[in-house]
């Protein structure tokens, strides 16, 4: 088994750690650094990895080391990380929103990087995420990677890095869409009268059925939601109701919007490291 270091013990290391054990890998196998007492006492308890407080520890003897902090930390690592990286050089997998895989060379030198997007469905193993490699990425590498990410649900690779802003606002963002019309119909059910818990619970089963319907028939959303349109029904009633108010027309603005703002998180990151 491949030695993995993680860097940060948060929610999304949680899920991909409890994956990959899932898969069989070693619990010695792994080593995390959580500065957090609490939460790395925890993480050694539920998952009997090795865990360290300061982060060069976790990181020595990796063979791939996984970046799972928030984007905003990622260039104070660089002098605690650097140095060690470039003696060892492992597989460095980032999974921070909106980092550039320039920024990561920048921050830790030239190594092969893999950069990823996963969502908080990898919480309960249902994730989708989008990885993308620079040039020192080698196959068997980027199936190191594949394999990881692979533990918590489904990866689809990237060729054009510039896609990755796509991917953090389809996907990334994605849960909170979802949530989102859920959350409306919901609310407008019991605006006909229904019971808040039958609303919810038929909503969320609703979606839920629709959501396995179009991930394990194969069949494109749109022949998906035409048979199960009957000419002059009730869904086509809604349909329309949803075409007139411009429900393509809103989810393309706001797809665009979140994919405008992970670019300008990555500029942000630039302009901080530019200032005296």
């Amino acid at each position: 088994m491949t030695r993995l270091a993680f860097i940060g013990g948060g929610n999304m290391a949680r899920s991909l750690i409890g994956g990959l054990l899932k898969t069989g890998a070693a619990a010695s196998s792994i080593r995390v650094a959580e500065p957090q007492a609490q939460a790395r006492d925890a993480l050694g308890r539920e998952f009997g990895v090795v865990t360290f407080a300061e982060n060069r520890l976790a990181a020595e003897g990796a063979e791939v080391l996984l970046l799972a902090v928030k984007p905003q930390v990622m260039p104070a690592l660089q002098a605690e990380l650097r140095d060690v990286l470039q003696r060892q050089r492992p597989l460095l997998v980032s999974i921070a929103a909106g980092v550039r895989l320039d920024q990561l060379e920048r921050w830790f030198g030239a190594l092969p990087i893999v950069r990823c997007m996963p969502n908080t469905p990898a919480l309960i193993g249902a994730g989708a995420t989008g990885l993308c490699a620079n040039a020192r990425v080698s196959p068997p590498q980027k199936a190191q990677a594949q394999h990881i990410l692979d533990a918590v649900g489904l990866t689809r690779w990237i060729d054009d890095e510039a896609q990755m802003d796509t991917v953090t606002a389809l996907s990334g963002s994605g849960p909170a869409y979802f949530f989102a019309l859920v959350e409306a119909l919901e609310d407008a059910a019991v605006a006909q009268g229904m019971p808040r818990d039958t609303a919810r619970a038929l909503a969320a089963q609703t979606c839920l059925g629709a959501g396995r319907m179009l991930a394990e028939s194969g069949e494109a959303a749109g022949e998906l939601r035409r048979r199960v349109t009957s000419p002059n029904g009730t869904t086509q009633a809604a349909l329309e109701s949803f075409a007139a108010d411009g429900l393509a027309r809103v989810a393309a603005r706001a797809l665009a919007a979140a994919t405008r703002r992970g670019a300008e998180l990555a500029a942000e990151l630039d302009a901080k490291e530019s200032r005296p």
